[in-house]
């Protein structure tokens, strides 16, 4: 059952309701599409969507650097196949383009799998098909003081127990706990209430702001330092009260190795498009060992498999980016969202996506 054919690609889908982040302006949901077809004609669909750009390298680097590697191969092997992407890419990866390639490879190729199987993800990984818990995020700080707290009410009214709303980059300290403040006042205290700061405090600022805080009861506090600053992560972590999660913006068990260690973030949000199905199970194996729990970034409608499938699953993360890609959207309802029964991850483009929606540089 050998790889006859990759195909790739690229498009930019209109966002139903844009995301104002305040920091990055995101008119259209940029997309690479794979494919990766068996001698016998089974396809399996992997995709990225990586926000800001690099789409076309990406594309490159598939064609280039994967796609000579993976033709011929064994498509059931999909393990062996990220150690070999892995390997082969050592020089000029290991973060970034290389990675982000290799995911969406994949997650294809586990699709793949499932698909030929006929099983689920979640099931073909041993997992159950309960319903699980998801928040309601995308409070953009972009909508201001007040388009944060509507739209935390809309998902309220929907049925979420839980939001995750923005701080920093376009506030001031102060503001931002006066936006912590009336978001928790205008919700009560049976919702749980996420803040993300986007990598876009030092050390410092986290430990003042983040004091001031606690007396808001969050869930956790998202983000606060670059990704690579381990130091203030754990520095952070030991100032306050709220916990301190991060992990969107690194690549790989690897990358997570510090946070395995210490123990001091004990909620982990890797990203399905930096690493692959592969290494997030891989990551919620080290992060079982360690009493740490997965609560992936985003694309939750390829991630409830993981965390249907995983000892250790935390929240799902929904902002509905994607729900009008679907032929059939993974169903969110009540603040839950139940993996779904069809092969592989489940998910199939509308076919009028495709011919529609070509990329725009």
């Amino acid at each position: 059952m050998t790889i006859a054919d990759i195909r790739t690609q690229l498009l930019s889908v209109p966002f139903v309701e844009p995301p104002q982040t305040g920091f990055l302006t995101l008119g259209d949901i940029d997309l690479l599409l794979v494919e990766v077809e068996r001698h016998d004609g089974v396809i399996g669909t992997g995709y990225l969507h990586p926000l800001a750009g690099g789409m076309r390298t990406l594309d490159m680097c598939i064609h280039e650097m994967f796609k000579p590697l993976l033709i011929g191969a064994d498509a059931d092997n999909v393990e062996e196949l990220w150690q070999k992407m892995w390997q082969a890419t050592f020089i000029q990866g290991r973060m970034g383009i290389t990675v982000m390639a290799q995911s969406a490879l994949d997650i294809a190729l586990w699709d793949l799998k499932g698909r030929a199987a006929g099983k689920p993800l979640w099931q073909l990984w041993g997992g159950k098909g309960d319903p699980l818990p998801i928040y309601g995020s995308g409070c953009f700080r972009g909508l201001g003081h007040d388009g944060m707290i509507k739209k935390a009410q809309r998902y309220v009214a929907q049925g979420f127990t839980a939001i995750k709303m923005q701080v920093a980059h376009t506030f001031n300290h102060d503001e931002d706990v006066a936006n912590v403040r009336d978001m928790r006042a205008a919700l009560g205290d049976d919702i749980e209430i996420m803040v993300d700061v986007n990598q876009g405090w030092t050390a410092d600022e986290a430990i003042s702001v983040g004091r001031r805080l606690d007396d808001y009861r969050l869930a956790w506090l998202e983000e606060p330092v670059m990704a690579d600053d381990f130091e203030g992560y754990h520095r952070i972590a030991n100032a306050i009260a709220t916990p301190v999660v991060g992990g969107e913006n690194h690549f790989t068990h690897h990358d997570l190795k510090p946070f395995f260690a210490s123990g001091k973030i004990p909620i982990l949000q890797p990203d399905v498009m930096r690493g692959g199905y592969t290494e997030l199970r891989v990551i919620a194996e080290h992060a079982q060992r360690a009493g740490l729990t997965i609560a992936p970034h985003v694309f939750p409608e390829l991630s409830v498999q993981l965390n249907a499938a995983i000892p250790n699953p935390s929240w799902l993360e929904y902002m509905g980016w994607h729900d009008h890609l679907w032929v059939e959207p993974v169903p969110v309802e009540n603040g839950f969202i139940t993996p779904p029964k069809r092969p592989g991850h489940g998910l199939n483009f509308k076919p009028e996506l495709l011919r529609d929606h070509p990329y725009r540089d």
